[in-house]
């Protein structure tokens, strides 16, 4: 595979949080606004871009076994020291990101790339799904943070754009606005490909064995 098509995979057809649906708890979370998102992202891509290397460069070393407890001592590695560097040069931010930081050990995108790509490819190929999946998450949770704070406050990225007497919602800035905009955002995303002309590819995982919607799955992939 090309390594332009490794990259733009994560950024648009694999983007984790809008076509994959992972990392969903900080995409809600913290992207109260652009600022924050963006924050996490950056953060999150980091991490995915260290640790995807290192284990792409130990994955013949790292015994079978215990492959996925090592990939979690390489990930809160990275975690720790992103988490430092945060706290040292951007404490507004790490105070709006609170926990949501270092539970960037556990977030599923960065695991789910050590086990089913960087433990599989060269380390050059690891680094460029790395930036891809992280560009990508990073997107997603601006473009979140963006609405939510354009709506609730008027402005993006404390630039106000939109007039005083232009009524805030409020709302936007709570959980519930989270909800909306994640909700419209798939919803345009899967719309995309149905104004084309084109009907959603339908994926399959291939692990049916068993898996209790097996059957559903088999008769799908007939049609």
């Amino acid at each position: 595979m090309k390594k332009s098509q490794i990259f733009m995979n994560g950024v648009i057809k694999e983007n984790p949080v809008l076509m994959l649906m992972l990392g969903t708890c900080p995409a809600l979370a913290v992207t109260t606004s652009a600022m924050n998102g963006l924050g996490m992202g950056i953060a999150t891509l980091a991490v995915l871009l260290g640790s995807n290397i290192v284990i792409a460069l130990l994955k013949n070393v790292i015994p079978k076994a215990v492959r996925i407890p090592c990939y979690i001592v390489v990930i809160s590695g990275f975690v720790t020291i992103v988490g430092f560097l945060v706290k040292a040069y951007a404490q507004e931010l790490d105070a709006a990101l609170g926990v949501f930081l270092p539970l960037i050990v556990v977030n599923c995108i960065i695991l789910g790339r050590a086990e089913m790509f960087a433990s599989k490819n060269s380390m050059l190929d690891s680094a460029v799904d790395a930036l891809g999946m992280g560009l990508g998450f990073t997107l997603a949770l601006f473009a979140m943070g963006a609405i939510r704070e354009l709506l609730g406050a008027g402005s993006i990225l404390s630039f106000t754009l939109l007039p005083e007497t232009f009524p805030k919602l409020l709302i936007m800035t709570q959980p519930p606005g989270g909800f909306f905009v994640y909700g419209v955002l798939l919803a345009a995303i899967q719309a995309l490909p149905a104004r084309k002309g084109k009907p959603l590819e339908k994926k399959h995982c291939g692990a049916c064995a068993g898996c209790p919607a097996a059957a559903q799955c088999a008769a799908a992939k007939d049609e």
